[in-house]
């Protein structure tokens, strides 16, 4: 399907963020995966790295963006590039939420922790 309406994106939540499925195998993508991700109010994140490289563009709010222990204030416009094995956090101290589109090639994954690779249930 070439077509994801807003309206129909598939939504995952885990506690203080939400993720909305936009590209991903299976809707129909067969190079990269695309979502956007919702961090609520003074959401602290979790430290977490990558297998493939991750592009997060910032489109409301703020927020901050940790790589390998520095900071980066991400603003509406602002983008990070985040390289593959590395530490990587995405918080929001502010009083509103923060909303950013992430992209990620198809079979790039996240490991939490020195844990096994997974795919998230947005990027599937």
């Amino acid at each position: 399907m070439p077509f994801v309406n807003t309206t129909d994106a598939a939504e995952f939540r885990i506690p203080g963020v939400v993720f909305s499925g936009l590209a991903s195998p299976s809707r129909g993508a067969t190079e990269t995966t695309v979502w956007r991700v919702t961090l609520d109010p003074r959401n602290t994140g979790g430290t977490h790295q990558l297998t493939r490289e991750e592009i997060i563009v910032a489109t409301n709010g703020s927020a901050v963006a940790t790589l390998n222990g520095v900071e980066y204030a991400l603003v509406v416009g602002s983008a990070i590039i985040v390289p593959p094995n590395v530490d990587f956090s995405l918080s929001n101290p502010h009083d509103v939420s923060f909303e950013a589109i992430a992209v990620l090639p198809i079979g790039g994954q996240a490991r939490i922790g020195g844990g096994t690779a997974f795919t998230p249930p947005w990027a599937e």
